[in-house]
Order: structure tokens, then C-alpha cells, then sequence
């Protein structure tokens, strides 16, 4: 028992440090594509990354309304504490052990078991979960969902995450824009330029082109990565929270195994669940292009501990 604590430790310390090279990878790659923006537009290097200015202002308005966007989408409601006491008293107690403040609860009425964490900090944090949760899971393995949903508000993985599908929207906004805009002739005095000016500028114009076009699907498989460590992240600090890996992981099984389809999740919700309601088939492409990891995976790591 006295290795189990060294176990969940050494796990959360290597997903942190996974996490932080994937989100360093994610900002390099958004550079190199305002560069190579500039490159097909002929601006010079330092202008560059100027052009994502009103996208920026975009994403910027998208993380504060993220959380209200995703509620509605789930067609959440608020309850209090009077309408579900126990759920409610799992969720302070939890709170006390973790050190967090007391969240806002949340209730989709959908038999499907299932939850999920949204808001960009602590102070602004939402835990919301479904009807079927509730009535399929016994008192340690909800227990065992709710600390793996407040291990995600309290490892700022809801804040990491929402500025991750942001940063992902702002690349894909930025690509396309760039990519219209070559439609319609722009980078053309560029590009006769380059091939005025040799073989090696026409590559680094054709290079430039090719980043832009690969930009959105290397940031969607970054964010699949990050997504899917965060998950690992969480599975472990619930296992040092509720010191009872055994309540998730039998949590996992059953959610896995429910029948019931979530009517109200789709693909722009969908990496929030603790399981992706979608229910993909497992293959090496869909694990790569996933943003939750196997949950057999899960389960095995989390009796490990």
C-alpha cells in the first residue's frame, strides 16, 4: 500500500511534463504557420504574426463564453442543493479533500451515464452530470467520477483544454483564411517573385503553402494528445483524492458498457465526458485521432495503483 501513493505521483508527474512539451509544440506550430503566412504574402518576418491580430480577438471572446456555449449545447440545467443533497454533499466533501472552492452543479436529463467539468478556473468551475450517472453508479464510484471531474478544475486542465480547442479553431480560422485568400490572388506577385528568384525561394514558397494546408490537422492531433493525457492526469489525482482507484475504474466499466446513446453530445462536446459519448470503434487511427485514451487502458492503470 505505501507504493501506491509513489505510483499515482510518478504518474501525474510524467503527464504533466507530456502535457507541457505538447502545448510547446502546439505554440511553435501557430507561429511557424503566421510565418508562413507572411512568406506566401510577401510581408516581411517581424509583420507576420500581425495577422492573427482579429483572430485573436476572436478566441479571446470564445474562451469567456466557452463554458455558457457548452451548457446550452448539452442542454444543461443548474439544481441546487435542496433538489440533490447527496450529490451535492459527494461533491463539498470532495471539494474539502481537494482544496477546491464549491462548484456550480449541473444536470442533463439523459439516462446515459456520463460528466463532465467546464469553466476556465476554479472560481468559475461547472461539474455536470447526467441523470443516468446518478442512477447507475453506486456511492464510490460516483464518487470516484465527481474526483476525477474536480481533478480536471483542479489541475486547470478545463482552462488548458478550453484554450487548447481555441488555439485549434484560431489555426483552422487562420488556415482557411490564408487559403481563400490565395484563391483570389493573393501571394501571386509573391509567388512570380520566388520563381524569378531561383529554385530555393520557390521551395520556400511551396513549403510555406504546404504548412498552412497541414497546419489544422497537426493541431487537431496535438490537441487529441493533450486532451488524452489530461485524462490520465485526472484518472490519477481521483485515485490520490478518493485513495480508492478501485470506485473509477468499476465507474469506467460500467459507463463503457451502457447501452443508452447521449442524445445531446456531438463532436464539439464531446472530449469534455470522462468517456467520449460517441462511442468510436477502436482502432490505431481512431486512438490517434481520439480524444479520450482506451478505456481498458484506464481501467488497467488505475488498478495498478
Amino acid at each position: 500500500m505505501a507504493q501506491q501513493p509513489v505510483l499515482v505521483y510518478d504518474r501525474i508527474a510524467r503527464n504533466r511534463l507530456n502535457t507541457f512539451l505538447l502545448m510547446a509544440a502546439f505554440v511553435a506550430l501557430v507561429a511557424c504557420c503566421a510565418i508562413a503566412i507572411g512568406i506566401v504574402l510577401g510581408m516581411p518576418y517581424p509583420y507576420a504574426p500581425l495577422l492573427i491580430i482579429p483572430f485573436l480577438i476572436f478566441a479571446l471572446v470564445g474562451y469567456y463564453s466557452s463554458s455558457r456555449i457548452t451548457l446550452a449545447i448539452s442542454q444543461a440545467h443548474e439544481i441546487t442543493k435542496e433538489e440533490e443533497p447527496e450529490l451535492f454533499r459527494t461533491v463539498e466533501n470532495l471539494c474539502i479533500g481537494a482544496g477546491l472552492p464549491m462548484p456550480k452543479i449541473y444536470i442533463i436529463e439523459d439516462g446515459s451515464p456520463n460528466a463532465f467539468a467546464t469553466g476556465r478556473d476554479p472560481q468559475h468551475a461547472v461539474v455536470c452530470v447526467t441523470r443516468g450517472l446518478l442512477q447507475k453508479l453506486d456511492h464510490p464510484e460516483l464518487e470516484g467520477v465527481i474526483a476525477h471531474e474536480l481533478s480536471h478544475i483542479g489541475n486547470y486542465d478545463i482552462r488548458i483544454m478550453t484554450i487548447v480547442v481555441v488555439l485549434v479553431g484560431l489555426a483552422a480560422l487562420t488556415a482557411d483564411f490564408m487559403l481563400r485568400l490565395t484563391l483570389w490572388g493573393a501571394g501571386t506577385r509573391r509567388g512570380n517573385r520566388s520563381r524569378s528568384g531561383g529554385s530555393a525561394a520557390l521551395i520556400i514558397y511551396g513549403v510555406a503553402l504546404v504548412a498552412i494546408i497541414l497546419t489544422p490537422i497537426a493541431a487537431q492531433l496535438i490537441r487529441f494528445s493533450i486532451s488524452r493525457q489530461r485524462e490520465y492526469l485526472a484518472d490519477a489525482s481521483a485515485a490520490l483524492l478518493t485513495r480508492y482507484p478501485e470506485g473509477l475504474a468499476r465507474a469506467l466499466e460500467k459507463i463503457a458498457a451502457d447501452p443508452d446513446p447521449l442524445e445531446a453530445a456531438n463532436k464539439a462536446t464531446a472530449h469534455l465526458y470522462i468517456n467520449n459519448p460517441l462511442h468510436e470503434h477502436s482502432s490505431f487511427l481512431n486512438n490517434l485521432f481520439s480524444t479520450h485514451p482506451p478505456i481498458q487502458e484506464r481501467i488497467r492503470l488505475l488498478r495498478a495503483m
